[in-house]
C-alpha cells in the first residue's frame, strides 16, 4: 500500500510488492531477476512469508527449482547460500561439513517443505555427488505425515471464513486437496494429519484445526503451537 507521496507502508523496509516479485521471479525468470537487481541490488537478500511461516528467499526459490543461473546471479548480488543452495549447486564438501557440524540438519525442510535431497536432485548431474552422500547418510528425504481424504470429506470444510475482518476462503485445489487463501491471492495447501486437523505446506509444526458441527464447520484455529488466529465460518 502506498502513502500520499508514493511511499509504501512499512518504509524503510523494502517494498513488500518488490520482495514478492523477486522471490516469484527467482523460480524461473533470470531476466526478470537481473532487472530487479539492477533496480535495487539489496533485493538479492529478499525473503517472503507466503503463509503460516512458509518463508522463502529469492535464493531459496532458485535452489528448489534447480536454477543454477539464477542462484549464481543472486549470490553475486549478495544473497547468502545455505545448505539447500549448496546441495543444489553440488557443493558436496560444504554439505558434508554442515551435516557433520550439526548432525540431523539434513532432515530440515526448505521452502514449501521441499527436502534437502529434493534440492540436490534438482541440481542434476553437477549435484550427483551430493545425492549419493545424502542417500548414504539418510534422513534427508523423510516423508511428512499426511492422511488421505476423499473429495466428499474435503467438501465439509469448504467455505468463507472471517479472520479479524479479513475474508479467508477454504477451497479445493485444482491438484486435489484443500487450500486456505485470500481472494485473488495464491492459496496455501493444507494436508490432513488427524481428525479435523491439517498441516500447512512449508510449516511442518503449524496445525489448522477445524471445529465441526456434524458436516458443517463452525470455525478453524491456527496453532503455531499456541493459538494465533481463528477463522469463523460465514457461509459456503
Amino acid at each position: 500500500m502506498r502513502g500520499r507521496k508514493g511511499t509504501y507502508q512499512g518504509f524503510p523496509s523494502q517494498d513488500p510488492a518488490l520482495v514478492r516479485e523477486i522471490v516469484g521471479k527467482s523460480h524461473a525468470d533470470l531476466a526478470g531477476v537481473r532487472a530487479l537487481l539492477e533496480r535495487q541490488p539489496a533485493l538479492a537478500k529478499a525473503a517472503v512469508d507466503w503463509g503460516f511461516g512458509d518463508w522463502e528467499s529469492a535464493l531459496g526459490a532458485a535452489s528448489h527449482m534447480g536454477r543454477v543461473d539464477i542462484a549464481e546471479a543472486l549470490i553475486a548480488g549478495g544473497a547468502r547460500p545455505d545448505i539447500f543452495t549448496h546441495a543444489m549447486l553440488g557443493n558436496v564438501d560444504a554439505v558434508r561439513a554442515l551435516v557433520e557440524a550439526s548432525p540431523g540438519i539434513q532432515g530440515l525442510r526448505g521452502p514449501h517443505s521441499f527436502s534437502l535431497l529434493h534440492h540436490a536432485r534438482m541440481g542434476k548431474d553437477q549435484a550427483a555427488a551430493v545425492v549419493e552422500y545424502l542417500e548414504s547418510v539418510g534422513g534427508a528425504d523423510e516423508p511428512l505425515a499426511s492422511a488421505l481424504l476423499d473429495a466428499q470429506t474435503q467438501s465439509n470444510y469448504l467455505g468463507i471464513y472471517d479472520v479479524e475482518g479479513q475474508r479467508i476462503d477454504v477451497v479445493q485445489s485444482s491438484r486435489g486437496g484443500l487450500q486456505i487463501k485470500q481472494p485473488e491471492r495464491f492459496g496455501r495447501s493444507i494436508f490432513p494429519v488427524g481428525e479435523h486437523t491439517f498441516r500447512p505446506t512449508g510449516a511442518e509444526q503449524v496445525r489448522v484445526v477445524f471445529a465441526m458441527e456434524g458436516k458443517t464447520p463452525r470455525s478453524f484455529a491456527v496453532h503455531a503451537p499456541e493459538p494465533v488466529a481463528v477463522g469463523t465460518f460465514i457461509s459456503r
